[in-house]
């Protein structure tokens, strides 16, 4: 069972299709079926069965899989190690929609001018499909907002914390004072899917005051958030720094949550699993963070909060 053959099984299943795999591996199509073929014919079983035009995953294909996916990590993890310490190869990294808005592209510019020689590949997601993603070696590092529940971490991972958010609740303009959760029991609560770190802290603290969301709006992004809450859908949590991003806020009203206050934003990586590449991420989002602590000052552009 060689490297490369995992690496084409790999794409197969997240390219959902031979074509695409292919093309994302710049290999030609029967190529990648070959491959796929003699994988089956070394393990003595079928990985994939068609389903019309989809290739759907076998029970082998899904036991092969999470063990395909840590071996191609150890081996990227092998080639850091014996390689000179200079940062180099790929960096998968996975990030919370609002830091990668807000807080990332300067610090992402930087480390790209620094160390050209890392391809730096990067997704959003929720804190909990993120924390899933490092756990079964689909990104390398992960920044996520610190759990309601300090469990899901454990022993698996290592973290550092790299910012703090504050969060605050965002309603219509002219809405009245946000003293208790019940000021807005009626409203509606829009927010990110279930997952969100945010969305836990906000739905534990109704909960706190024995009272439940009258309804939830689920939606994909702070922009879309930010303008339902301006058209007076309902209200929303979200850090304080995205509204740096809105060119126009007249029609929202800001209410400090102090019952909540300030969450750390986390870098978290599987235990064992660094390379060079990474480590300079850590050193430059750690840097920036002790010289927010100093100063007390984070300029807008990356998120004052």
């Amino acid at each position: 069972m060689d490297l490369a053959a995992l690496t084409i099984f790999r794409a197969v299943v997240r390219e959902n299709g031979v074509t695409r795999a292919a093309a994302k591996l710049n290999r030609v199509q029967s190529n990648v079926t070959t491959r796929i073929k003699q994988l089956e014919e070394q393990l003595g079983t079928d990985l994939f069965i068609r389903d019309g035009r989809r290739l759907v995953l076998t029970p082998a294909g899904e036991t092969l899989l999470p063990y395909a996916e840590r071996l191609l990590a150890l081996a990227d993890e092998a080639r850091h190690a014996v390689r000179e310490d200079r940062p180099s190869g790929r960096l998968r990294l996975g990030t919370m929609e609002s830091v990668a808005a807000t807080r990332l592209p300067a610090l992402l510019a930087r480390y790209h001018q620094q160390w050209p020689a890392v391809a730096l590949e990067l997704e959003t997601g929720t804190t909990g499909k993120l924390i899933e993603r490092v756990r079964e070696f689909e990104v390398d590092a992960a920044l996520v907002a610190t759990p309601l529940d300090p469990a899901k971490l454990g022993d698996v991972f290592e973290s550092v914390p790299v910012f703090r958010e504050e969060l605050v609740m965002l309603t219509p303009r002219g809405h009245r004072p946000i003293r208790d959760v019940r000021d807005i029991a009626s409203s509606t609560l829009i927010a990110f899917e279930r997952g969100c770190a945010y969305r836990s802290y906000i739905e534990k603290w109704y909960l706190e005051h024995g009272v439940r969301p009258a309804r939830v709006l689920e939606l994909g992004s702070y922009h879309a958030i930010v303008a339902c809450v301006a058209a007076g859908a309902g209200v929303a949590v979200a850090p304080r720094s995205v509204l740096n991003l809105q060119t126009d806020a007249s029609n929202i009203a800001v209410h400090e949550l102090p019952d909540i206050g300030v969450i750390e934003t986390l870098l978290v990586w599987r235990r064992g699993h660094f390379s060079s590449a990474l480590n300079a991420l850590k050193q430059a989002l750690v840097m920036r963070q002790d010289a927010v602590n100093s100063t007390g000052i984070a300029t807008a552009t990356e998120g004052a909060v």
